[in-house]
């Protein structure tokens, strides 16, 4: 009888990961693009909108959000500030773009 491998979360493998100072070091480079993809998540989740429904009110089709939501966390594509904004009125949001100032890093 073979032994399954304990499996392990999304967050455990993580932060597994994030013992290897090149993973660490790209993760945390990737910071801005999983914060603003924690938020469109949720927002999407608050409205109770499901990718097809808010790809409708964007005018647009499924697979276009889908790719949306994944190339943020894959750094594959920046969405251009258009279709947040038009993501964010498909959720009953509106989107707001600010800048702050970087600790440690002189202007």
């Amino acid at each position: 009888m073979m032994r399954k491998a304990p499996r392990l979360t999304h967050r455990q493998m993580v932060d597994r990961w994030k013992k290897d100072p090149t993973f660490a070091a790209a993760y945390a480079d990737m910071e801005t693009e999983f914060a603003l993809l924690r938020q469109l998540l949720l927002a999407r989740r608050q409205a109770g909108l499901s990718q097809a429904e808010v790809a409708k009110k964007m005018g647009t089709k499924a697979p276009a959000v889908t790719r949306l939501e994944t190339s943020l966390s894959e750094s594959r594509h920046s969405p251009t500030i258009a279709t947040l904004k038009k993501y964010a009125t498909a959720v009953g949001c509106k989107l707001e773009i600010r800048l702050v100032r970087a600790k440690g890093i002189a202007a």
